[in-house]
């Protein structure tokens, strides 16, 4: 049943903290299997390309998941979904460590990703509804348990993959789905209210766009900037061990990248907040199309460590961002069927461009043409949110 409960209250501030740790939980599966790809790699007898399915069957999961979980969060709220989630995350990842062959242990990421996503889109479709004045900075912290999830969690199965294996860090990730997370659901049993369609009308009428046309832009957006970003946050760890410098360095910048990420998400949350969501994902974009050429003339180890932390600065804003854009131009009661497929478009290049980068380096034998391929799919981004810029003039005020 629905209580009557305040936005930016008490309970609010609660439920806040306990996404976090939620998301955090959650979604492990995106940046487990990147400290295991070598090593999943090496016992399965493949290739770079071929083992990069493995993360792509997770994307692929985690976009499906944010599509139909996100809907579902509409009609049911989070809390059942999420208690669910941790159960099938601690089943996959036990089934995982005796799989017979590689097609059952894809089979089983996929599956892993549809669980994970409950941890990203969901989350942040429940959190919207929970705050108004500050709206931008609650989705932004919501969103940032992924990359806290992304720097943590690398540092933690690193050692135990470097003396173990892969198979006792994933049993690790299995305890920790089945005991926390159904735990964390039952501190968010209650639901907020939510406005119906006609605190829509006004915002609706200030854009060019019908809410189909601008859903279809946002979803070429998502794609493109994320086949961008994948290149260094799937790979990094393969190019430091062709680069010489050992799957700890990787681990290393990749724990950096996205811990530089949470501070990213926050510092723009609070600008959207300002300025609003299109501007914010134009100015963090941007940035990432920076960073990318960074990584073309510099390869020395001090320079990586560098780059990684200013592509964690520079990205952080991209995803939240297209939350916040929906909440601006689209229906309040749509909002989690809205940013679900939102998110399944960006979850969606991020498991193209893990194949793809992947594949590229199999085709030349250096990641030099993969990052020029980012730099393409980025300036696709920023054309479409230029164009969303230019035809729109939004009001200033969220749906609330």
């Amino acid at each position: 049943m629905t209580m009557e409960l305040i936005p930016d209250g008490p309970q609010a501030r609660l439920r806040l903290a306990v996404a976090v740790a939620a998301a955090t939980v959650a979604s492990v599966g995106m940046w487990a299997i990147v400290v295991v790809l070598p090593a999943v790699q090496a016992e399965f007898g493949i290739g770079r390309g071929q083992v990069s399915y493995a993360y792509t069957a997770i994307m692929s999961g985690f976009a499906l998941g944010n599509l139909l979980i996100s809907r579902a969060v509409d009609r049911m709220g989070i809390a059942p979904l999420l208690a669910a989630a941790g159960l099938t995350i601690g089943v996959c990842y036990g089934l995982s460590t005796v799989a017979r062959s590689f097609t059952e242990f894809l089979a089983l990421q996929f599956i892993i990703g549809i669980a994970t996503a409950t941890g990203f889109g969901p989350l942040i479709a429940d959190i919207s509804h929970w705050f108004r004045k500050r709206r931008g900075i609650a989705v932004a912290i919501v969103a940032s348990g992924n990359y806290l999830a992304g720097a943590v969690w690398p540092l933690l199965l690193k050692p135990v993959v470097e003396t173990g294996g892969w198979r006792p860090a994933f049993m690790i990730i299995a305890f920790a789905g089945v005991l926390i997370l159904p735990a964390l659901s039952l501190a968010m049993r209650q639901r907020i209210a939510v406005e119906g369609p006609s605190s829509a009308a006004t915002q609706l009428a200030s854009t060019p766009f019908s809410p189909t046309q601008l859903q279809v832009l946002l979803m070429i957006a998502g794609v493109s900037c994320c086949v961008a970003m994948s290149m260094p946050q799937v790979h990094i760890v393969a190019y430091c061990m062709d680069l010489g410098y050992g799957i700890g360095a990787g681990a290393q910048m990749l724990s950096i990248m996205l811990g530089s990420g949470i501070v990213s998400r926050l510092a723009f949350g609070m600008l959207s907040d300002r300025i609003g969501g299109v501007r914010t994902l134009l100015i963090s974009s941007s940035l990432q199309c920076l960073s990318l050429f960074l990584f073309l003339p510099f390869d020395g180890l001090v320079s990586l460590y560098m780059i990684s932390m200013f592509f964690g600065l520079a990205q952080g804003g991209i995803v939240p961002s297209y939350a916040i854009i929906v909440r601006e131009y689209l229906p309040a009661h749509e909002a989690g069927k809205r940013v679900g497929i939102v998110i399944l478009a960006t979850i969606a290049g991020m498991a193209f461009g893990g194949w793809l980068n992947g594949f590229i380096y199999d085709l030349t034998g250096s990641y030099r043409e993969a990052i020029l391929n980012g730099i393409a799919w980025n300036f696709l981004n920023i054309a479409v949110m230029g164009v969303i810029l230019w035809r729109s003039r939004p009001s200033r005020a969220a749906i609330a």
